[in-house]
């Protein structure tokens, strides 16, 4: 897994005070972008600044722990829904690679494509996927012409455009979906 590309604190406290920076970050990159403010990323984590630079040096340590921490999640749920029906598990794979997809979108900028890091998360988003893709598949549950490849780049695609609310990325994520049913 990723986990062993962001130092994570041993001690409990000082693990729930990451853990809650990186949420918060998240949420202030996604309504924010970049340039979210690192005093509002704290006060929504409920730490202050200074333990903010005590996990995250830089900006761009935060940047890289976020996306790092997407891509744990990403594979955690593929884990979580394994035994779960080809299409079902799927699916909610799907769902929470939206999540994903535009957390990416929100820090895209800061981070370098290129990197190891960058390589690294890709593995292992591609080897917790797409598994469950074939899988679905081979169950006649997905399209044969598809591929996990073109599944993901049609949902980022859909994370791109703008939405009144989340029920309507849903709605629309719903619509893609069944263009790929078998």
């Amino acid at each position: 897994m990723s986990s062993d590309l962001v130092r994570r604190p041993q001690r409990a406290d000082a693990r729930r005070n990451f853990e809650a920076l990186l949420a918060a970050a998240r949420d202030a990159f996604a309504e924010n972008g970049t340039e979210a403010s690192l005093e509002d990323i704290a006060r929504r984590a409920g730490v202050g600044i200074g333990t903010l630079y005590r996990n995250f040096p830089t900006r761009h340590d935060l940047f890289r722990s976020v996306y790092v921490e997407e891509i744990d999640q990403l594979a955690a749920v593929a884990a979580q829904v394994a035994d779960r029906p080809p299409w079902e598990a799927l699916a909610v794979w799907l769902q929470r690679f939206v999540g994903y997809a535009a957390t990416k979108r929100a820090i895209m900028e800061a981070l370098n494509r290129d990197s190891e890091m960058f390589r690294d998360c890709r593995k292992i988003m591609y080897a917790a996927g797409e598994p469950l893709f074939l899988r679905a598949q081979e169950a006649g549950e997905v399209r044969a012409d598809a591929s996990f490849d073109d599944v993901l780049r049609m949902v980022s695609g859909l994370v791109s455009a703008g939405y009144v609310d989340e029920a309507q990325r849903d709605r629309v994520l719903g619509y893609a979906l069944d263009g790929i049913r078998g």
